[in-house]
Order: C-alpha cells, then sequence, then structure tokens
C-alpha cells in the first residue's frame, strides 16, 4: 500500500465534524449507527469510527449505557407520527401512542400534574414520584413531530450531559427512560425559582451583592467545563434562584444546547 493510499485511508476514519462542530452532534451520530448492533460489533465500530478520539468514544459509550428506549429509532419515528397525527388541540396533553396523557395520567412512575416550560426539543412537566420516595420532580420529555434521529440524539446527549454532574447549582438527574412507544424523558429536580435577572431585581440588589449568585454559577460552569461539557445557551431563564435551606441558590437547570 502506497503511503498517500494510507495517509488517505487514516484521514477517511477520521471522525467527521458535525455540521457545528461540536463532539456531541458526532456522538449521536455515531450512537445511532450502533445501536441496533451486537456487543462486539457494536464495540468494534465505535473503535473504528472514534479513530481514537477519546473524549468522542467516552461520549458514545455514555449514549449506549444511556439507552434504555424499547424501540428502534426508525419504529420510534412511526409511533411519533400516528399519534401526533391523532392529537386534538388540547396544549397542556401528552400525546402517548394516540391517546391524550392528561394530567393525574402517569409516565414510568410519575404522575403528570402541570406543564411548567418548553425547550428547543423537549417539554418539561412537573410531576409527583410516589416511590421508593414521594417528592415532587420535573420531567422532560422529547416533542412529538420532530426530526427524529436527531432529536433523539440531541435529548440523549442533554440527559447524559446533565447526568454527569454533580455539583450544587446544577440541576440534579434522577432519573431516565422511555414511553411505551419509546419516546424518552428523564426526570430531574424541581427547582421552584425565579429567572436569576428577576430575583435580583426584584430583591433590589446591588452589584456587589449580584455577584454573589453570578459567581455561584461561573463556579457551575466550571465544573460542567471540567466535564467536557460547555453550556451554549446561558440565559437568565436557564439560571433560576430558590431557597434552600433559607439560603438563595441559584441552578442552571437546561444543558439542552450542550457541546463537548
Amino acid at each position: 500500500m502506497s503511503s498517500d493510499h494510507r495517509d488517505a485511508s487514516r484521514q477517511s476514519s477520521k471522525p467527521p465534524e458535525s455540521s457545528d462542530g461540536g463532539l456531541l452532534d458526532r456522538a449521536g451520530e455515531i450512537f445511532l449507527s450502533v445501536r441496533e448492533l451486537g456487543p462486539v460489533a457494536r464495540d468494534e465500530e465505535i473503535d473504528r469510527l472514534c479513530a481514537g478520539t477519546i473524549e468522542l468514544k467516552k461520549l458514545v459509550l455514555l449514549l449506549v449505557r444511556g439507552d434504555r428506549a424499547p424501540l428502534p429509532v426508525e419504529s420510534l419515528a412511526e409511533d411519533i407520527r400516528a399519534a401526533y397525527d391523532a392529537r386534538a388541540t388540547t396544549g397542556d396533553d401528552i400525546v402517548e401512542g394516540g391517546a391524550h396523557v392528561r394530567r393525574s395520567d402517569r409516565i414510568g412512575n410519575y404522575k403528570i400534574l402541570e406543564r411548567i416550560g418548553e425547550g428547543g426539543f423537549g417539554i418539561v412537566y412537573m410531576a409527583e414520584q410516589e416511590r421508593p420516595v414521594r417528592r415532587r420532580v420535573a420531567l422532560k420529555i422529547i416533542k412529538l413531530g420532530m426530526d427524529t434521529r436527531q432529536v433523539v440524539a440531541r435529548f440523549e446527549a442533554e440527559r447524559q450531559a446533565l447526568a454527569l454532574m454533580d455539583h450544587p447549582n446544577i440541576a440534579k438527574v434522577f432519573d431516565a427512560g422511555a414511553t411505551e412507544t419509546g419516546r424518552p424523558y428523564f426526570v430531574m429536580e424541581l427547582v421552584r425559582g425565579l429567572p436569576i435577572t428577576e430575583y435580583c431585581q426584584r430583591k433590589k440588589l446591588s452589584i456587589r451583592q449580584r455577584l454573589v449568585p453570578v459567581s455561584q454559577v461561573c463556579d457551575a460552569l466550571q465544573h460542567a467545563h471540567q466535564k467536557g461539557i460547555i453550556h451554549r445557551d446561558l440565559k437568565p431563564p436557564n439560571i433560576l434562584v430558590a431557597p434552600y435551606d433559607d439560603k438563595p441558590v441559584p441552578k442552571v437547570i437546561d444543558f439542552g444546547l450542550a457541546k463537548a
């Protein structure tokens, strides 16, 4: 084999950059391409596609370990389209398998209480966990009617990014799973607070006083950076300040546009 041919082979095996240049997107693409393979073939293909890029392989393996959806992506897409076509116009409903899941209905072990937010590809609900402990949580579930292959990969990447975090100023992930039709969801700490700017305005904080929660957010971002995660959509609605033990604590709640 000529040196030119060897060089070309090495270049073709390198993981190409995604449209936004992020490893997280590439990890999602590899995850979807190996999802249906057996363990041995999957590991070999991951090694080949990652081409020695350790951080990329680590992200792919996190996605593989976190994959709990019982249906392949193609079947998931069909279920989502069927449910979307059958959906009524009730804005607060989740549609699952063509049937409405309203407040007080369940997703996994969680009873839906109310819709509290919406991101680029997920809807967030307040829910109640009854076992093994009783508590209120935030449940984020993938939206209907979107480009499923891309959205599922991004959604999986977000929940894995959050699961990597262990910091008092980043909302914690408690659980993850998939609905009966394979729609992934994850369950996280419910932060009952105000956006950081609104909190500072209501409390009429001085510049010096505002630096306290801002410095805590900076610590949280440094923690994320040390884990290889960069938050690309940091804004006041994604930083809530809530009381914990009678002290205001800012928490970063959304990593939907994070990248490694």
